[in-house]
């Protein structure tokens, strides 16, 4: 055997490796749970297919039932994280934090596993999200093939969210969903961006101008999506899309974390979609003390909890 197949090309430490011969080993997000009912708060999940031939699932999950039954739920399209390369929807970051939004905010909730770099490169994970969504709008008139999304979901009460690289897909999805104006369909109301991935080679805030991290952000970006520009390309940098005033919704809450090196490019969005046009209204919320996603890991936390009630607040329409 060549042993030279197990030469290392390239390496983002605790991230990924690759090797000589293609190979490419995830270091972390690889763990996955079932789906089921949470025996905590009584929320029922589960994994349906889409799209065999890509192939493409959602993970779906409702609130425990109430007797008698109440007025059709809100229902959330989510996007994990991962920098478009690591994680899943059966992750079990992903399935406990949305566990307890489905249980804390009594919303129905499609988790898209969407495709991953590098082995899928970027634009793939933005295919996917939007076939998700599609397959959602499917649903409208209650005769879609997901008996769940037929009988207890909203639609036209429909947000999206994401963490991270998923906020970065959200945000992609609210401007298509506004560009293509399926408002028959896809009646969105509102996008929650969790700490997102957006970058750019201009410094702005107090992003510090040498720093591995921040290096890191852009090589990432450049492992998903091979074929890039580079850091100003418009999927990862909102200053540069010339669609980006049509974002199709009228409310979008931005939350940051102190510690996060991507903190002030949630503050920036606010500022470009004032620069270019749009006429929502935006909200950013700053948790002082925590790092990037901090709400994955440490949910029980204060500022975890309060995070997700106040997710729950603006998809329950009570701002």
């Amino acid at each position: 055997m060549d042993s030279s197949s197990d030469q290392i090309i390239r390496e983002i430490p605790g991230f990924i490796r690759i090797y000589k011969d293609g190979r490419c080993q995830k270091l972390t997000g690889n763990d996955t749970v079932p789906t089921g009912v949470d025996p905590d708060n009584g929320v029922q999940s589960k994994d349906v297919v889409i799209q065999p031939e890509t192939p493409l699932s959602v993970r779906l999950y409702i609130p425990k039932p109430q007797n008698p039954p109440v007025k059709k739920l809100p229902l959330l399209i989510y996007y994990h994280g991962g920098g478009f390369i690591i994680e899943s929807a059966a992750s079990p970051l992903y399935h406990n934090f949305l566990n307890l939004i489905a249980a804390e905010s009594g919303a129905v909730i499609v988790s898209v596993d969407y495709r991953r770099a590098p082995e899928h490169p970027v634009p793939a994970c933005f295919d996917d999200s939007w076939e998700a969504i599609k397959w959602v709008g499917q649903h409208v008139d209650g005769n879609g093939p997901e008996p769940w999304l037929n009988e207890l979901a909203d639609h036209g009460n429909m947000f999206f969210a994401g963490d991270s690289a998923g906020a970065n897909i959200a945000h992609h999805m609210a401007i298509r969903v506004g560009s293509e104006n399926l408002t028959r369909s896809v009646r969105l109301k509102g996008v929650v961006l969790l700490h997102p991935y957006f970058w750019g080679s201009e410094r702005v805030g107090s992003e510090p101008e040498d720093n591995p991290v921040s290096a890191m952000v852009g090589e990432i970006w450049k492992l998903a999506h091979p074929g890039t520009s580079g850091v100003d390309d418009p999927l990862i940098n909102p200053a540069m899309d010339p669609k980006v005033s049509d974002l199709g919704c009228s409310k979008v809450l931005v939350f940051v974390a102190e510690k996060d090196l991507l903190k002030d490019r949630g503050y920036y969005y606010k500022d470009i979609l004032g620069k270019n046009g749009w006429n929502g209204d935006i909200e950013i919320i700053e948790d002082k003390g925590v790092e990037h996603v901090f709400f994955l890991f440490h949910p029980s936390l204060d500022s975890a909890c309060t995070l997700r009630k106040r997710i729950g607040t603006f998809i329950n329409g009570h701002d």
